[in-house]
Parts: C-alpha cells; structure tokens; sequence
C-alpha cells in the first residue's frame, strides 16, 4: 500500500544546560567558576529522494525529534552540539502546518530543508563571572527545540500520467510500454494504488479508475486525483468495447473540472483501448464519436504490436514537446 498522505511532529532538539562549577583544589581552595556552556540541540531538515515510498516510515512513527545538546561541565568544557536529524521525503511531497499553509515543496534531492530550529544550549556559570560577582552560582538552562506538528502530501512527479474509467485498461498500457508489473483484472477497481514504471527514461504512472461522483467521495474518491497535478501530459484510455465513448470520456473530464480546473488544460492524448474486440465497422464508429473532444486518438491493441509501437513512439514525441 502506498503512504501518500501523512501527519507527523517534529521536533529540534533542546540544548544542553550550562554547568555551575568552580576551579577548587588543595593548591586553589577559592578557584573561580569554571562551570562550561552546554551543546546546542539538533535541527530538522527535510531532502529529497527518489523513493516513492519513503513515507512508509510515517506509519507508526508519528513522532521525530532531533537529539538533545550534551550539558556542559567542569573545567569549562562545553557540551557537544547535537547532530542534525535529516529526514527523507519523496519527491513530490507538499509540507503544510496545522492551518493548512503550504511550507514548502520537496522538488529536488540536492536542497536541505531547515524545518525546526535546535535549541541553543545554556551558558555555563563561568559566562555570569564579574567584577561585581566573581563566584556566580547561575546557569542557563538550555532553550527547546522549535516543535511542529506537519501534513505531508505525496503527489507523483510522473511525467506522464495515464488516466480513465475503470478497467479502461491503463494497467495493461502501463505493463506493454514499461517494465511495470501492476495486478490486471476484468473487474472495476483493479489499480487500488498508483503504479509507476519507466519508458526509455520518462515515467508513467498509472492512476486508478475514476467514476462519476469521485471529487464528492465516491468509489475511490479524490485520493489519487493529487497524483495527477504534477504530469507534464495526459494518456486518457477509453475502453472501445464499452457504448457512449464521448459520455465515459466526459465523465473523467468533470471529475478533474470539480477538483482542480487546471488539470483540463494539460495536453492530452486519448488512446483507445481493446480495439481488437470490435470490428472494423464498429472502431470506425467509435473514432467518429470521439472526435468531439478535439484530441488526438491513437486506437490501441494488446494483440497488434504495430499499434503499441506507434502509442510508445507517439507518448516519446509529445512528451519531449511538453516538458
């Protein structure tokens, strides 16, 4: 099961407390402090991988915090500054706080993110020394790391995303130009998460079937919806075999108009699907009721290689055009 949505807290680390000590031996009864500071905590950074599931950590593990600074001590020896506790992301996954407010979004694997501060560790009794005061019994506690209680969203940053109905047969394109395996079956609902593979460098990935009424909830709802706002382009599968190809069309269509009207304005290419379980006459026919959508249709069949060759060939050609 794929984790892509996720609450989590994080939390820098506190720094040390300073130390109150004084210098005092048979030779130096009356030594003055010496009492060290203590280590700063830990920061939270966030960074980049390619790892689509790198949010499985989230599962059980809710909360993360950065280590403590060490506490200072005697003979002015100051606590070690905790290490930074660095946590991986994947590509894609959008940061918002407790309003909702978008922090940030993990786009590369190069950047370090700073999340939450570390606190700054405490002053030994040996920084309070004056002229006025030359045995001070004071110490800093060390200050708490900054705290936040974060969503992370993973919305894929597929270059080509492939969309429809269900059992429109996107598993099956997906597996025929990709080294993906994903579970096929004649029944809705095959894909019950998103399935990605590599076509000569450029990635698919393969939504689940959307129906009428999934932006209100309903079958698998809007969950995978947010995978699709990140693709550069749209391969639409519409199974041949079923009848009012322009109406199972537009059903997709007013889904993605109820969730984020932007996502009708990416290019789009339809391929229609199972070809060879219909006649001739009849492909004519569902060609022709397609041409409304103003598309380009490229028919497709498992059994004719020459039709996968010319889909693989195509996506390639498009997507160097749009990216």
């Amino acid at each position: 099961m794929l984790i892509d949505n996720v609450i989590i807290t994080v939390e820098g680390g506190s720094g040390g407390n300073g130390a109150i000590s004084f210098r005092r031996n048979e030779g130096n009864p009356m030594g003055g402090p010496d009492g060290g500071n203590g280590g700063n905590g830990g920061d939270v950074y966030f960074v980049g991988i390619n790892d689509l599931t790198a949010l499985d950590k989230f599962q059980y593990k809710k909360i993360w915090k950065a280590q403590d600074g060490v506490p200072g001590k005697k003979k002015n020896l100051f606590g070690k500054n905790a290490p930074d506790l660095i946590i991986s992301l994947p590509l894609g996954t959008r940061v918002t706080d407790e309003s909702g407010e978008e922090i940030l979004e993990i786009e590369d694997t190069e950047r370090k993110h700073l999340i939450a501060h570390g606190g700054k560790g405490g002053r030994g009794n040996n920084e309070f020394k004056s002229a006025t005061n030359q045995a001070p019994r004071i110490a800093e506690q060390g200050e708490i790391g900054e705290k936040k209680v974060l969503a992370l969203q993973l919305r894929l940053i597929a270059d080509i995303g492939l969309i429809g109905l269900p059992n429109a047969g996107k598993s099956t394109l997906l597996s025929l130009l990709t080294s993906a395996k994903p579970k096929i079956g004649d029944y809705p609902f095959t894909t019950l998460e998103p399935n990605v593979g590599m076509m000569d460098g450029v990635m698919l990935a393969d939504i689940p079937g959307l129906i009428e009424g999934a932006s209100s909830g309903k079958g698998l709802g809007i969950t995978f919806l947010k995978h699709i706002e990140k693709t550069h382009l749209l391969v639409h599968c519409v199974d041949a075999v079923q009848p009012n190809l322009l109406g199972n069309y537009n059903i997709v269509r007013d889904e993605f108009a109820k969730f984020n009207p932007e996502l009708l304005t990416k290019p789009e290419i339809i391929i229609l699907t199972k070809t060879d379980e219909i006649s001739e006459e009849s492909l004519k026919s569902q060609l022709e009721s397609l041409q409304n959508t103003k598309r380009e249709i490229l028919p497709m069949s498992i059994l004719d290689d020459d039709s996968v060759i010319t889909v693989r060939e195509r996506l390639l050609a498009l997507y160097r055009e749009y990216k």
